[in-house]
């Protein structure tokens, strides 16, 4: 289960489907990385109707009690810079970000008319929330792990909001794999190392 980066501070990417085993991994990854320090749990969640904010809230209940929380649904990497500036408690030894697939999300829903938009301007926002997270990551120097679903491997969506959503998901994997130490994909709770394997392709 130990990442073969050896950077101190690694970027590592897990993907994976609904229920593959993704957050459930990354979370013992977390905690192995972070030794005795604790971990710094990036929460994208937004409570929209009474079912997710019981799922926010049992989430909550499962992680160690001695992690922290920084909940925010976009501006994610000023936010982990703030957060990091002025925190009076212990710093943390990793950085967690579940999940990505809501932070998309979040990002397209934040356009009063995203569908409209277009792909191209949308991707333009998304890019700089990106970005944001991947500075954030430069600056701060310890290891940061990201959680992604995989949704391209299903069904084509019914409408334009849903392919559009869709594809922008896709395009934020692909992009932060390139850049990322580790990238990992969860299969029936398997994690295949996708940079490992790419690296025996002729």
């Amino acid at each position: 289960m130990s990442p073969h980066a050896t950077d101190p501070a690694p970027l590592i990417l897990v993907l994976g489907g609904a229920r593959s085993g993704k957050s459930d991994y990354a979370l013992e990854l977390a905690q192995r990385l972070a030794g005795d320090r604790p971990v710094l749990f990036v929460a994208t969640a937004q409570a929209g109707d009474p079912e997710m904010a019981q799922r926010i809230q049992r989430h909550r209940q499962e992680r160690p009690s001695h992690w922290q929380t920084l909940e925010v649904p976009t501006g994610v990497g000023p936010a982990l810079t703030a957060q990091l500036a002025r925190a009076s408690a212990p710093e943390p030894g990793v950085i967690l970000l579940d999940c990505l697939t809501l932070l998309v999300s979040n990002v397209l829903l934040a356009h009063p008319d995203p569908a409209g938009e277009g792909e191209a301007a949308s991707w333009a926002r998304l890019r700089q929330e990106l970005d944001g997270l991947l500075e954030a990551h430069g600056q701060l120097g310890r290891p940061f792990i990201l959680v992604s679903n995989e949704v391209g491997l299903g069904i084509v969506p019914g409408d334009p909001l849903s392919r559009l959503y869709r594809d922008l998901l896709g395009r934020t994997n692909r992009y932060l794999a390139q850049v990322a130490d580790q990238a990992l994909f969860l299969l029936a709770g398997i994690p295949l190392d996708l940079k490992a394997l790419q690296a025996r392709l002729p």
